[in-house]
């Protein structure tokens, strides 16, 4: 008997293999990327986040500048797939209500909102049949957003995704538990989430995320009883991932000892790979800045020691000297830059030995 890998179905969209490819930003997944992802048969995603020239632009049009170069972005992407294309969508931007009304008007099939509870992630999208995907870091983050979607839409999540602490970028932990390893471990995470979701009226698939790097790793997690996986981290080393080499290169020249926690100028922890730029901020170097657009709105200028929008613009550009790569637990792990297929393919072989 031939043991199949099972699918990710979100509603009426069927993913195989299971895994969704994490938004990154500031524009590591955009169209070359998402799309070589949703031509093997997984979800592609675009990270929406300062898509557009907005470091160049005025302050008046950096709503413009970003919903332009996003529909742009998203059209590329069909262009290039058939596949499930879907877009991230950070809760904590400022432009959050506006970057999804583009996801609504360009038909996409997925909006993954994390950075903050997208309470009313149903009411900017109502009638567009998108599927709507949170990301939390616990079942009671998620309960929270259930509840009052149910309560105030008629609506549930489409699916759920935990992300634990071994994620890259900004964590939803608290800094001195992600430091400490106190912040859980994403088993016992997705375990409990995936409880919590078994004694609901509706079946809400769980997809784990955050450290996930090999095919014996979804495998786990399949076990568990999550429906499927996100994955970031994996794809930065991809010959169609859309940032700089230099920023790849980052990736393969890192060992263990290079990931690091900082604190990020929006309050949040942040894992990174270690460079002269991290080194100077740790010391308490600061950059000078004015902010003209205040695309977070957790961010607040006049105490921030940089500007974190203009540091990951920087290093989408592999300007590293002054700017940091953001990166999961395991990026020191990657060893080489391969199409996007070697790569998946690794994974189903990896997943279909282990299931």
């Amino acid at each position: 008997m031939t043991t199949k890998i099972p699918s990710l179905h979100i509603g009426n969209l069927e993913i195989n293999p299971p895994i969704i490819q994490g938004g990154m930003g500031v524009r590591v997944s955009g169209s070359s990327l998402a799309s070589a992802v949703a031509n093997q048969g997984c979800a592609g995603i675009i990270a929406s986040v300062g898509l557009g020239d907005y470091e160049n632009s005025k302050a008046k049009d950096f709503v413009k500048v970003n919903n332009d170069a996003l529909r742009k972005v998203i059209r590329e992407a069909r262009a290039k797939s058939d596949g499930i294309i879907g877009v991230n969508v950070m809760v904590v931007l400022s432009n959050y209500a506006e970057l999804v009304q583009v996801c609504v008007e360009e038909k996409v099939d997925l909006i993954i909102c994390g950075s903050g509870l997208p309470m009313d992630l149903p009411k900017l999208t109502e009638g567009s049949g998108i599927k709507l995907i949170p990301i939390v870091s616990s079942a009671r983050a998620f309960n929270i957003i259930y509840r009052k979607w149910k309560q105030n839409y008629g609506k549930v999540p489409d699916a759920v995704i935990l992300e634990g602490p071994l994620a890259g970028g900004h964590l939803g932990y608290k800094p001195e538990d992600v430091i400490a390893g106190t912040a859980g471990n994403l088993e016992d995470l997705v375990a409990e989430l995936v409880e919590y979701c078994r004694g609901l009226e509706e079946f809400i698939p769980v997809i784990a995320a955050g450290g996930i790097y090999t095919g014996e790793d979804i495998a786990r997690f399949l076990k568990i009883g999550a429906s499927g996986v996100q994955m970031a981290t994996r794809f930065v080393c991809t010959d169609e991932c859309d940032v700089d080499m230099e920023f790849k290169q980052a990736y393969i020249n890192a060992e263990k000892d290079d990931i690091a926690i900082i604190k990020s100028p929006v309050g949040l922890p942040g894992r990174v790979i270690k460079n002269k730029f991290v080194e100077r901020i740790s010391a308490g170097e600061t950059v000078p800045f004015k902010c003209p657009h205040h695309c977070l709105q957790s961010c607040n200028p006049r105490l921030a020691p940089y500007c974190i929008a203009k540091v990951l613009a920087s290093a989408s550009k592999g300007l590293l000297d002054e700017s940091f790569v953001f990166a999961g637990a395991n990026a020191y792990r990657c060893t080489e830059i391969v199409p996007v297929k070697t790569l998946i393919d690794e994974l189903k072989t990896e997943l279909m030995a282990n299931l």
